[in-house]
């Protein structure tokens, strides 16, 4: 909850807190939610005309390879996993630590790489993009699920 007496307009911190659940609950479904799409193109090619380079668990395998990421088919099924379940989880706020902290390590190792490979900017495929999705998803470490959670309504308490 906002301190009032820290805030430059403390009148807003009802309206801060008030607000608070729902803005965790949009940022947890969005960081969650994002990683599914990358599975399906992965996974079954969906999405050929969005800028990757791996449109199969082979084409992934290959760049994980060249990365050194070895053997690269192993990597490539972790990957595809990582994001068809620790995403929704994340995006549900169900095992919401564990999740994020799945999916901040996974954006985090993705941000290195591209930046090694691609650079800075996002429409290089670099650095930036995945960089911002893992510092997101960190916050879900540090925070929790939230009040609008699943860890929340069936036990009472963010995992």
């Amino acid at each position: 909850m906002n301190d009032a007496s820290t805030l430059i307009l403390p009148q807003l911190a009802p309206v801060y807190d008030a607000l608070w659940p729902a803005a965790a609950a949009l940022l947890r479904a969005v960081v969650g939610l994002a990683l599914v799409p990358h599975a399906l193109r992965f996974s079954f090619g969906c999405f050929p005309n969005s800028g990757s380079r791996a449109l199969s668990i082979g084409a992934l395998a290959a760049i994980l390879e060249r990365s050194g990421y070895r053997p690269g088919k192993l990597w490539a099924v972790v990957t595809i996993l990582i994001e068809f379940i620790a995403g929704p989880l994340l995006a549900l706020g169900l095992f919401t630590r564990p999740a994020a902290l799945i999916v901040f390590i996974f954006l985090l190792l993705a941000a290195i790489d591209h930046g090694r490979n691609d650079g800075y900017f996002w429409n290089t495929l670099g650095f930036e993009y995945p960089f911002l999705w893992a510092v997101a998803a960190l916050v879900f470490v540090v925070c929790g699920g939230g009040l609008w959670s699943l860890d929340h309504l069936l036990i009472g308490r963010e995992f």
